[in-house]
């Protein structure tokens, strides 16, 4: 369906709560003003479809916005005006309190500054959410003075109009979903948040709405790191009263969980959405915080002396990545969590949900914010804030059960993450199978995302990370990569050219690079040609390598020929790593497949190094790198007996998938290297 027909379908089945995105876009800029005034004022005098009452609309919201609208500092102009009038009318948040100590119920204006306005019953009876965090309002204020004399409170409220929602009927935004299909009530969504749909690929819809998910699903801890002007922090800044967002600062014990003094719940106690944005910048001012962080995110709950104290609010980081993608994910001295404070350690890494890929969403411009009708943003606030009461939590396990790599905090990551766009796209509970794989598909790549960081950082301690998902009904399996992993090329499949053949190493801090060895044969004087930048260790492989074909040469019939042919050898390295890599045999196996003119077998890895008599010296761990080689596209590895007792510690996944063949000399690991 085309946005002019969806227009008309939601403005029919949705009256009234619906509003001219672009429009919001159009004043947004100019006005410092919450969303949800600017929308309520922009329905009142801009519900048209004719350009010239628009555009006279627009002049009267600027011109009430002036006359009603007050700031923080303009608090004192704001109460002299009523004092000299008599009587003023002002757009502001208004939050009612009984006080029990004076039996009475006070009005706080947030702009105007005064906590104790006098207010009839009559409003707060009619507008619960006065008493419940409070709400904005077209509020006309009087001023009487007291008898009291200077005692008393000189300000009354006359009259007050809610902007935003007093009342919400979730049953009746249930029955407004049930009038659209699957790929409209999406589009929908996006035009809500003021993108434009048509404009992006079905993927980009998804990943668009995945920012919402925290705003439904209680307890979901969200990471979303990529380029800058991609609107990362919009939706908690904008889109929710019950949100809030934390630009960088500090982040403290008091602030976030609980303060001792006070006894009084943080932040996570009174907001569905804690968000922090620029993430890399934000302090974390004593070492309590992170521990509770920590345990908050893990279980939605904590302890402060002899308190325990549960709350439901998600917890979400957003940030700037400064490097491309490729570069992060293929150097091993790097990964997709850089921007994240040093106090962000793998223990707090580990309990994200879902990783959204910020490299992926669109740059904020003209040509992808809506010109088309989408919720009022305080209506849809009050639905998602209604729909964190559903739970979807074992939906995708009914049908689907997880494979073995997926552990305890992964399958608890991907569920929540299932049961968010589950309510986001589907809060009438009508859906597809086709519909929950994709949605599982997309909660396993989010969730694999953070655990291939924590793989880099955290040594081998997280190596399952190959996910995939069984089919209850037909028993197939299927895995899930991610889009952006390195890893899934860096290997050919195909044969590859005389003198070429892959190995891997593993250092002492547990970092594992790729190398691809390269031999080109050439007329000559028997000289070994390498480029200046070979790195030392792998210069040392190469000249073992030759000093074990020279001391060999004679009984394999080779001497004439090397001694008009010259050997150029170089080491790419594919993964970035830079370490140190012992690969005496890779070497050894490169220039016999050259001079003898035969290709190693596709995918063929050789680990192990070797002496200058040839014996074979057995490589630190095998483990990493057959498991970074199966990631990267390895079919087979030829592995020095001296390492088959660490056969048994593998994977189960390397076993079942990779072709490990041992060998004891340098010869019968050529023999068993080259094609037949």
């Amino acid at each position: 369906m085309g946005q002019s027909e969806l227009n008309q379908k939601l403005c029919r089945v949705c009256a009234g709560k619906v509003v001219r995105k672009d429009l919001l876009h159009q004043i947004k800029g100019g006005e410092n003003v919450p969303s949800y005034v600017l929308e309520y004022l922009l329905g009142k005098y801009c519900a048209s479809d004719d350009e010239d009452e628009i555009r006279i609309g627009i002049d009267a919201v600027k011109e009430t916005l002036r006359t009603n609208y007050f700031r923080h500092d303009e608090a004192n102009k704001a109460q002299s005006m009523v004092e000299q009038r008599g009587h003023h009318r002002f757009i502001d948040r208004v939050e009612v309190r009984f006080v029990p100590s004076e039996d009475k119920y006070w009005a706080t204006l947030d702009n105007f500054s005064y906590n104790k306005v006098h207010i009839t019953d009559n409003f707060y009876r009619n507008y619960e959410r006065l008493l419940e965090g409070g709400v904005w309002a077209i509020v006309d204020i009087e001023y009487m003075p007291s008898e009291d004399g200077k005692k008393g409170s000189p300000f009354h409220i006359n009259d007050l109009k809610p902007i935003q929602l007093a009342r919400f009927d979730f049953d009746e935004f249930l029955d407004c979903r049930k009038q659209f299909t699957t790929e409209e009530w999406i589009d929908v969504l996006l035009r809500s948040i003021g993108l434009e749909p048509d404009r992006m690929e079905h993927r980009v819809k998804l990943l668009q709405l995945t920012r919402l998910i925290p705003l439904v699903e209680k307890n979901y801890n969200f990471i979303e790191l990529g380029p800058r002007g991609t609107g990362k922090s919009y939706v908690y800044s904008e889109m929710s009263p019950y949100c809030i967002l934390i630009s960088g600062g500090k982040a403290s014990t008091a602030n976030l969980f609980y303060n001792n003094a006070r006894r009084q719940v943080g932040l996570v106690g009174h907001w569905d959405t804690v968000a922090f944005d620029e993430v890399g910048g934000m302090r974390v001012s004593d070492s309590d915080a992170l521990q509770i962080m920590k345990d908050y995110m893990a279980n939605g709950r904590f302890s402060r002396g002899i308190t325990q104290v549960y709350a439901d609010a998600s917890m979400c980081f957003v940030g700037n990545l400064n490097q491309p993608v490729d570069t992060l994910v293929q150097n091993s001295a790097t990964d997709l969590f850089q921007p994240l404070p040093k106090e962000f350690d793998l223990a707090i890494i580990d309990r994200f949900h879902f990783y959204l890929p910020g490299w992926e969403m669109p740059k904020n411009s003209k040509d992808i914010l809506t010109s088309g009708y989408g919720f009022v943003t305080d209506y849809l606030a009050e639905a998602f804030h209604s729909l964190r009461k559903l739970n979807h939590y074992d939906t995708a396990e009914r049908s689907f059960r997880f494979g073995s790599h997926v552990e305890g905090r992964d399958a608890n990551g991907i569920r929540r993450t299932v049961s968010g766009l589950l309510k986001l796209i589907h809060p009438h509970g009508e859906f597809e199978r086709p519909e929950i794989i994709e949605y599982l598909e997309l909660a396993m790549e989010g969730r694999r995302r953070v655990k291939e960081q924590l793989k880099k950082r955290g040594s081998f301690e997280f190596y399952k990370t190959s996910f995939s998902y069984m089919d209850i009904d037909d028993g197939i399996e299927r895995s899930v990569g991610i889009p952006e992993q390195g890893g899934s090329n860096l290997i050919s499949p195909d044969p590859l050219p005389p003198g070429t053949v892959y190995t891997a190493s593993v250092d002492i801090d547990g970092n594992v690079a790729i190398y691809r060895i390269e031999v080109t044969i050439s007329l000559g004087t028997g000289k070994v040609r390498t480029p200046a930048g070979l790195e030392k260790g792998l210069k040392e492989s190469l000249n073992r390598a030759v000093s074990y074909l020279q001391t060999a040469k004679e009984r394999m019939g080779l001497v004439e020929i090397l001694a008009q042919k010259d050997i150029s050898a170089e080491a790419v390295d594919l993964s970035g790593g830079r370490i140190e890599c012992a690969c005496g045999v890779a070497f050894y196996a490169a220039i016999m497949s050259a001079v003898q003119n035969r290709r190693i077998q596709a995918g063929t890895m050789i680990l192990g190094d070797l002496t200058i008599q040839g014996n074979i010296k057995g490589a630190t761990s095998i483990t990493e790198p057959l498991q970074l080689g199966l990631d990267n596209g390895a079919l087979r590895v030829l592995v020095p007996l001296a390492n088959k007792s660490q056969f048994t510690a593998l994977p189960e996944e390397v076993v079942e998938k990779m072709d490990v063949v041992f060998y004891g000399d340098p010869d019968r690991a050529l023999m068993k290297a080259v094609e037949v």
